[in-house]
């Protein structure tokens, strides 16, 4: 299922009056509810062995803002100053297209708007993050194979 669908499905939840919505394409399935979570529900996959996890709306967050930088939220105590990309998406973080070839991008690496960062691995999809904007990678903020959360920092670009 496409990022932008489930993007879709979230905004359509937090506008409405509905506490659930839960979409089925084929054999990969969605469920978005608000509130408590609930319990993990087997997913019939391809793969074996495979559960799929209930996945909740996320909650506004409530970020530090900065009035210097126009209301843009404060990077985190531990990052460098910079733009910040965020994980669009709940995944596991993959740094190299493959493990035998070299990663995307490392500290101190210059990059272009476009330029791929690392991939996320969503519903046995593999999506791209690219930078929205040019300069220096100033951090990378998680190891190849590691979960990764919705709006958690990646990396910084300075």
């Amino acid at each position: 299922m496409d990022l932008r669908k489930i993007k879709k499905l979230i905004d359509l939840l937090e506008e409405s009056n509905l506490n659930e919505i839960e979409i089925k394409e084929g054999e990969e399935s969605v469920r978005l509810s608000r509130g408590s979570v609930a319990m993990p529900m087997p997913m019939q996959m391809a793969a074996p062995m495979m559960q799929a996890a209930p996945v909740a709306a996320p909650m506004p967050m409530q970020s530090p803002v900065d009035a210097a930088t126009g209301g843009a939220p404060k990077p985190g105590p531990d990052l460098p100053a910079g733009t910040v990309v965020r994980s669009p998406m709940v995944g596991t973080y993959y740094a190299a297209p493959a493990p035998d070839k070299p990663p995307f991008i490392t500290v101190g690496q210059a990059v272009k708007v476009g330029d791929t960062l690392g991939i996320i691995e969503a519903m046995k999809m593999f999506n791209p993050i690219e930078a929205e904007v040019a300069g220096t990678v100033l951090a990378i903020q998680c190891e190849s194979g590691q979960p990764v959360e919705f709006d958690q920092p990646l990396f910084v670009i300075g």
